[in-house]
Formats: structure tokens, C-alpha cells, sequence
């Protein structure tokens, strides 16, 4: 956030990437126990609470007619809940920054996720040294995008295209773990060994703890699939996604008192609070974030007059959020996500699928898809083009409103 926005739309761009980035950054620096990371994130609290304050005002000043405050009161409830899931993300930082700790079984989970967080330094001489993101393209190459740079002892969170990579950064990334062992070759870095659970899972029995971390790690899962659903309904004015919404904020209700229990029950026998406050603290984040994703949602819900201005904002992010169908004879149609690798390429997380009437959530890589299942996901616009050709489109922009639209692909190149 180191340049002003100019606009309403700016701004609310800009603050949704940033809430992004702080919960990423949060739930990196409890992977890694970083204290560094973690300080990262209070200092763009700061840099959020300014720039909400500056929304909040400018989108008073824009009112000039009563018939205009339905519209731009929509705009000033997604604001608090940008800001909120930005507070949610401090929550989980302090974790790190009290020395609470988590139990290594949550790092083991974590590290098995469909989205997870990574670091690496980058080597002199290597593929990504003194070469600007743009031109790596890592989200296409390797499905992981570069969310914050440690150069030395500064940190840069608003990283760009621009951004030059220099010999000794060290790259904080978040997307698909298919994508790390190209990515640290690209680095020039060591090997890596994910964190391993501390006995065997074929020999160990299921325990309270592991019970809880599981409740835990699914809680994180659906909240960030509510978000993005939450947007969704938001830029497509689809009522379907925030009923979804709805139901996961239910979920999230019941699997945090879940996880409670199971919690106090592993208290008995774990010598470690500490790390069961934690986990505790990390599920109360969550849910807060569930929250205000349905408060988003809500919106389309209650039928609000929603402002021009959110769709074009919530469109205009790093990542963009799609819905796209899959068409007959597509590369998708029969395939199973695994088989698709849309995290690797181009870079698009798949948090959920519209399939007869209901909706399948954060969907593993067994999953098959068929013939008009609607696929949401979010990406890098730069590889928006090649996911809906995997579905069977190709993207046409109205030159009119500037809207994108799918057309069907020609029979053939689609499905290569």
C-alpha cells in the first residue's frame, strides 16, 4: 500500500487484496513460526485501518441523493467485512507473537492442504534471480504466487508484476504443493522435507487431538471457501453462492463447539496448553472470517441494492474469482481435478463446484467432473484464458460494458 488510491474502487481492490495477503501471511508465519512474518501483518493492520477510513469517508462524500444511500451502504458493510477478516488475520498472528504455539500435528495437516504456504531463498545465479514476477509467471508455471519478500530486514507486502527478485530474498508463497519441488529447482534451494507427524499414522490411534486439529484444519478450508463464495455471489449477483455461503457459516458454527470439546478432552492427557490455546484461538479466527463472508453474502441474500462499484472492485484483484461451466468434450469433462492440475497450471484453486442444484466444497483431486458442473474457482488473470479453455470457452470481452463472456470453443483445441 505504499501508493494512495485515487478511487472507490482502488480502494476496495486493493484493501480485498490486502486481507488476502494478511491471512495468508498470518496462518504462514504459524506454519513457519515466524516472528518476523507475523509482525508483517500488524504493520498492514495499520495500513488497512487507514485505508478503510478512507473509504468510509469517501463513500459518504459520494452520496448526493437519498435514493443513493441503499447502493452505497452495500459498499460500507463490505468494507467492515474486509476489515474484519483483516482483524481475524491479527488474531492469528498473535498466536505467533504470545509464543502460544500449535501442536505439530496442525503443521502436519497444514502441509497436506490443497493450498499451502511455502519459503525458500533465492540463490545467486538461479532461474529466478534478478528477474521481475511478471516474467517468471510462477502462478502459471508452478501454481504458486509470491505473497510477500523478505529482503534483508524489510519486508515487502505489496509486491507486484514489477517486483524485482534479487539474490538472497527470501519468497513467502502460498498455492499448489504439486508445485514446489519445480519451484525450489527454480530457486536453486536445498530440498525439502515437509514437517512428518510425530508417530507413525498407520500404528498411532485417532486421539482427541488429532480429532480437533482435523475439526481445525477443515474450519480453516471452509472459511476461505465461504470467502471466495462470498465474492463470487457478490461479482456475478448470484444468489446460488451465497446461499451456499449461508450453509457454511452453519457448518463452521457446530464445528467450532466440535472442536472445543475435543480440545478440553485433550487437555486430560497433553502436557501442552499452550498449543491447545492456540488451536483454540486459530478456530475462533475462522469462524470470525465464516462470519463475514455470510455478512458479504447477505447482501444478495436480503436482495440489498448492491453499488456498480463492488463488482468492478471485487473483479479488478490479484486474484480474480471465475464460474465457469464444464462444456461436452472439454479436457475437463470426465477428468478429475488431479489429472486437470489447474494449481499448477494456469495457477487456479477450484474452492468449490456447482453440481445438480447444490454445491461440492474445496473438492479433492479424486474428484470427477461431468457435463455442466460450474466450476469456481480463483486465479491469476493472466491464466484466466487458459483455464476456460480447459473447460471448453474461450473469453470474449464486450467492448460495450467490457465484460468478459465465454464462448464455445471450436471442437478440438479445447479438449488438447
Amino acid at each position: 500500500m505504499d501508493e494512495k488510491p485515487r478511487n472507490l474502487k482502488t480502494m476496495l481492490a486493493e484493501s480485498k487484496d490486502a486481507s488476502e495477503l494478511m491471512v495468508d501471511l498470518a496462518y504462514a508465519a504459524l506454519y513457519f513460526d515466524d516472528d518476523g512474518m507475523a509482525e508483517a501483518v500488524l504493520g498492514l493492520e495499520e495500513d488497512m485501518s487507514q485505508l478503510v477510513h478512507e473509504m468510509r469517508s469517501l463513500a459518504l462524500l459520494a452520496v448526493r441523493h437519498p435514493r443513493e444511500v441503499g447502493g452505497m451502504s452495500s459498499v460500507l458493510q463490505v468494507v467492515s467485512s474486509i476489515e474484519q477478516i483483516a482483524n481475524a488475520a491479527v488474531d492469528i498472528a498473535k498466536i505467533v507473537l504470545r509464543s502460544l504455539g500449535i501442536p505439530q500435528a496442525l503443521l502436519v495437516d497444514l502441509a497436506q492442504a490443497a493450498e499451502v504456504s511455502h519459503r525458500l531463498a533465492v540463490a545467486e545465479g538461479s532461474h529466478l534471480a534478478n528477474r521481475s514476477l511478471a516474467g517468471m509467471e510462477l502462478p502459471v508455471a508452478v501454481g504458486m504466487r509470491v505473497v510477500a519478500v523478505q529482503r534483508g530486514r524489510h519486508w515487502l507486502t505489496a509486491v507486484s508484476g514489477d517486483t524485482i527478485v534479487e539474490p538472497g530474498d527470501m519468497l513467502f508463497m502460498r498455492g499448489d504443493p504439486a508445485g514446489i519441488v519445480r519451484l525450489r529447482e527454480l530457486a536453486a534451494a536445498p530440498r525439502w522435507t515437509p514437517p512428518a507427524p510425530d508417530t507413525e499414522p498407520e500404528t498411532a490411534p485417532i486421539t482427541d487431538l488429532d480429532r480437533a486439529v482435523d475439526t481445525l484444519v477443515e474450519m480453516k478450508n471452509l472459511s476461505e471457501a465461504a470467502v471466495g463464495l462470498a465474492y463470487s455471489a457478490l461479482v456475478l449477483g448470484d444468489s446460488s453462492p451465497a446461499r451456499a455461503v449461508r450453509s457454511l457459516q452453519g457448518q463452521l458454527d457446530e464445528m467450532k463447539s466440535s472442536m472445543q470439546m475435543w480440545v478440553l478432552r485433550a487437555a486430560a492427557s497433553n502436557p501442552d496448553l499452550a498449543g491447545l490455546r492456540g488451536l483454540l484461538h486459530v478456530a475462533e479466527a475462522a469462524e470470525d472470517i465464516g462470519d463475514q463472508a455470510l455478512h458479504m453474502a447477505s447482501l444478495v441474500l436480503d436482495d440489498e441494492d448492491l453499488h456498480p462499484v463492488l463488482a468492478l472492485a471485487l473483479g479488478d484483484t490479484d486474484d480474480v474469482v471465475v464460474q465457469i461451466p464444464v462444456a461436452p468434450g472439454s479436457a475437463a469433462d470426465g477428468a478429475t481435478l488431479g489429472e486437470l492440475a489447474f494449481g499448477t497450471d494456469p495457477g487456479y484453486h477450484v474452492f468449490a463446484i456447482r453440481r445438480d442444484g447444490g454445491f461440492v466444497y474445496n473438492p479433492t483431486e479424486s474428484v470427477r467432473l461431468r457435463v455442466d458442473d460450474e466450476l469456481l474457482a480463483s486465479g491469476p488473470e493472466e491464466g484466466r484464458a487458459r483455464f476456460a479453455a480447459q473447460c471448453g470457452y474461450e473469453l470474449e470481452v464486450d467492448e460495450d460494458t467490457g465484460q468478459v463472456e465465454l464462448r464455445a470453443a471450436p471442437a478440438g483445441p479445447s479438449a488438447a
